[in-house]
């Protein structure tokens, strides 16, 4: 099946489409099941958040404040590392902790391509180069054995392409990339690492939290995010007292004293209002891990006997659930199957990086040339996933999930 074929849709009854999925006919009454719903995770903490942003708003200090101070303090103690430091998003964070390891013009830094085009975005607005591998196709998470053969090529440079710095691993779906095997090669080859854990606040191998094993660690905090502000925000976390003074000048322009620059820096700060909504939302944070884990373990059981099979937990891993991705050839059939009854469905993501216009034919690649990654493009699809769906919502989801025939 091509990159952008499209799959023929029946009638909606109980016959086969061209990817031989099935699915009862149902024309759901119900109001529609949304793929995520932000201002669901507001509602539910409504009084909370409104106190805070009031307590913001009543103490005159709105950037860079007690608020993200606190905020940073609490995060640090919940991830179990040494320190936290507030910055404007995601993207910001990442950038911000390759500045403050050195890297920039004149390095490569290996990453995946089935990513957020931010960790892409990122690496080239320090002006390193990326090399983007292939993906293990049970996690979707940065191939370790791509990793290496890169390194072996590339370490030292050479065909234009300048010698590899560091290596990014995201932890994609808020499942743990396989770090067992990406440290050792990067220690073993000098690299840095810091890890892209956007879509994984709370996801842990062997007992530690993602964001604890590298060098740094960059948290988006979006809206959509396990922890999300109702505003763009993000933090690097490091356990190098150090590092994470040089990315706290490094956020504001490089200051280590008032209006005067000690290193080049640029504007990157989180906001008080911001910082004082994720405080709220960071304690229950656990509770709202759990419950995305008991969401996919429903969906897990709907899918017995169906012949699509519920997205694997490594050993050793645990889950929290960003995103629940499935992965059928018949990925249209199976979207307009489920919005027959009124469940929304998403893509995450329909476009690999290597193939997007911006990036296409000028980004080195592993030997595999993102193989694994362009079929999965073609394939997956994310199902409803957010801790307030209610039991109803789940059960209608299930009920559809029981129906399929593969």
């Amino acid at each position: 099946m091509g990159r952008h074929s499209i799959d023929k849709v029946y009638s909606p009854l109980m016959r086969p489409v061209d990817s031989g999925v099935m699915i009862a006919p149902a024309m759901s009454q119900d109001p529609r099941i949304p793929q995520n719903d932000v201002g669901a995770g507001y509602r539910a903490r409504r009084a909370e958040i409104d106190a805070a942003v009031s307590r913001v708003l009543a103490s005159g200090w709105y950037i860079l404040g007690a608020e993200v101070a606190a905020f940073e303090r609490e995060f640090a103690e919940w991830l179990g590392i040494a320190g936290a430091v507030g910055v404007a998003n995601g993207t910001d964070a990442l950038a911000l902790a390759l500045r403050a390891l050195d890297i920039g013009p004149g390095c490569s830094v290996v990453t995946v391509s089935h990513t957020a085009v931010a960790t892409v975005a990122a690496i080239e607005m320090v002006g390193a180069t990326p090399i983007l591998v292939d993906i293990d196709p049970r996690t979707y998470c940065l191939d370790p054995d791509e990793l290496a053969a890169v390194v072996d090529r590339w370490r030292d440079g050479g065909d234009g392409v300048p010698p590899i710095r560091a290596v990014v691993p995201v932890h994609i779906y808020g499942h743990p990339a396989d770090m067992t095997r990406i440290l050792p090669i990067a220690r073993g080859a000098g690299l840095r690492v810091v890890e892209d854990c956007a879509q994984a606040h709370g996801a842990t191998l062997r007992g530690a939290r993602v964001g604890t094993l590298g060098d740094a660690a960059a948290f988006s905090l979006y809206p959509t995010k396990n922890l999300g502000a109702l505003g763009d925000g993000g933090a690097v976390v490091t356990g190098d007292p150090e590092l994470r003074e040089r990315i706290v000048a490094l956020r504001q322009y490089g200051w280590r004293e008032r209006y005067v620059s000690a290193i080049p820096g640029v504007n990157s700060r989180l906001d008080e209002v911001q910082a004082a909504i994720l405080r709220v939302r960071l304690r229950d944070l656990d509770a709202r891990n759990a419950r995305r884990r008991e969401i996919a373990l429903r969906f897990d059981c709907a899918l017995a006997g169906t012949g699509l099979a519920a997205p694997p937990v490594e050993l050793d891993a645990v889950h929290v659930y960003h995103q629940y991705v499935l992965r059928t050839p018949g990925r249209n059939a199976f979207r307009a199957a489920l919005a027959a009854r009124g469940i929304d469905t998403a893509i995450h993501y329909p476009v690999p990086v290597h193939l997007q216009q911006a990036y296409a034919g000028r980004i080195p690649l592993g030997p595999a040339e993102c193989a694994r990654t362009a079929a999965a493009a073609d394939e997956i699809v994310s199902l409803p996933m957010f801790p307030e769906l209610t039991d109803a919502q789940v059960d209608r989801v299930c009920a559809a999930l029981a129906t399929l025939r593969i």
